[in-house]
């Protein structure tokens, strides 16, 4: 009979890194593996806060904290100086936890930590990992399509494409092998438009991919084969073990950094199938009051019954006013929330469209739901995501700014229309749905490969 083993799960801290390598965790524990869960201090706070019991609920995992050298919110807003603090403080106190879990251990084996999973943007704990002779794996939380461009970050700036802070020299198309789809330019994973600093911290970051990756013979992949097969064909040691979707037994791995209004699933039970807009553009997108506007006139001039997640801190100026206004015009049809849960909101019937910012954790639960996808990326890997749902999958449309660079109510209006009327979209959404169910069902691609991992770990 296998050991009981001990395996340290470290997550990059922001909400769509904390939630899937939380959902693994879950996996992993579900197979009588013990997880201690690693965060930043105020990350773990977060989702303490925001999730009370956590800590008791989950049996076989524990949730640590450790600092990141950093006092302030104001100083965790600043990129560059976040994530050079990360690694320099981080690393020492990792390893001193590993130390104390050793010591706590008397001796006994099982209690030690025997496995290390780092996400990809903390690949330091790599590199501790490998110090102290533990056996490790990264983990991706974006799509593989968008860790074969940071793999291939050194081979863009040696052929000229982008410079060495990532910027784009040439607006040519990418071409990284004959198998894979050529990239746009805009497709850069690092890309922040808005905020160039934010961009080359990002690309720093992304940069030390490749070295970390050769410290592990694995890349555990939040995707499947059947979804991305040429991107997989491209690195070696890619392990598709995606979706990590909240199936049924999930749907109780709560570890939002914020509290969830389930009064919205209520509301949802009072709509006639695929009649409902759900609106939610995750936990960073940042609007103007402009923007915002347009959004919310397009959205009622659609006349469709809408749920739209407006956190407190998605615009940058103030806009409570109007939205006061607004939520009065629509009250008969829209319903506005601070927070959703998401997954079972995606999986309920009355859901007939998702307006998206694309990121993967949301792409994902949209495909395995068979969600048709209005697409508006705000940064990174999400614009990449944008043009496999529109271009590669087929299974949503962009909404695109005007020359001024604003996306009109009438163009909301206009896409809303537009996806909602496709046959050609529902039925590619249906198609893919399938894939990805079958993909973590028995005998699934993704399944047979978490098991073989979980063997690994084990041994």
């Amino acid at each position: 009979m296998a050991k009981l083993k001990h395996v340290l799960v470290i997550s990059f801290p922001a909400q769509g890194h904390v939630i899937p390598l939380l959902k693994l965790s879950h996996c992993i524990a579900d197979y009588g593996v013990k997880v201690t869960f690693v965060n930043a201090e105020f990350i773990h706070a977060q989702v303490m806060a925001a999730n009370p019991g956590l800590d008791n609920e989950s049996h076989r995992i524990k949730f640590v904290a450790i600092p990141d050298g950093l006092i302030s919110y104001e100083e965790r807003k600043d990129p560059i100086k976040m994530l050079d603090s990360m690694s320099r403080v981080m690393p020492g106190h990792l390893q001193e936890l590993i130390e104390k879990v050793k010591k706590q251990s008397n001796g006994i084996e099982d209690e030690q930590i025997s496995f290390l999973i780092a996400d990809l943007m903390v690949g330091w704990a790599l590199e501790v990992a490998e110090r102290m002779g533990i056996q490790r794996a990264t983990f991706c939380p974006p799509s593989v399509s968008s860790l074969v461009l940071a793999l291939h970050i050194p081979k863009l700036i040696e052929g000229g494409v982008i410079d060495n802070n990532g910027f784009v020299l040439k607006n040519d198309l990418i071409r990284i092998s004959k198998d894979l789809r050529s990239y746009k330019s805009s497709d850069l994973v690092w890309s922040c438009p808005e905020d160039p600093a934010t961009q080359k911290a990002i690309f720093k970051c992304l940069s030390s991919a490749a070295h970390y990756s050769k410290l592990s013979n694995l890349v555990l992949c939040n995707s499947f084969h059947e979804l991305e097969a040429s991107a997989f064909s491209a690195i070696p040691g890619a392990l598709a073990i995606g979706p990590l979707i909240a199936s049924a037994q999930l749907f109780q791995c709560r570890g939002s950094l914020r509290k969830e209004d389930s009064t919205c699933l209520n509301w949802l039970d009072q709509h006639p199938a695929l009649s409902v807009i759900y609106v939610a553009f995750g936990s960073t997108t940042v609007f103007g009051p402009e923007q915002f506007y347009e959004m919310a006139h397009g959205l009622e001039q659609a006349t469709q019954p809408f749920l739209w997640v407006i956190r407190p801190d998605i615009t940058d100026g103030a806009v409570s006013e109007f939205l006061d206004g607004f939520l009065q015009r629509v009250r008969n049809y829209g319903k506005v929330v601070q927070w959703a849960p998401q997954e079972e909101v995606l999986a309920h019937p009355s859901v007939a469209c998702f307006f998206t910012h694309c990121g993967w954790n949301s792409t994902l639960e949209g495909l395995s739901n068979g969600v048709p996808l209005l697409c508006r990326p705000y940064f990174t890997d999400q614009f990449l995501n944008k043009s496999l749902i529109c271009d590669v999958w087929k299974v949503g449309l962009g909404v695109d700014s005007d020359e001024n660079g604003l996306i009109t109510r009438h163009e909301v209006r206009e896409k809303v229309s537009a996806v909602l009327g496709s046959d050609e979209i529902r039925a590619n959404c249906l198609r893919v749905k399938e894939m990805a169910r079958k993909s973590i069902s028995e005998g699934g691609s993704s399944l047979k490969n978490l098991q073989s991992f979980i063997e690994l770990v084990k041994a």
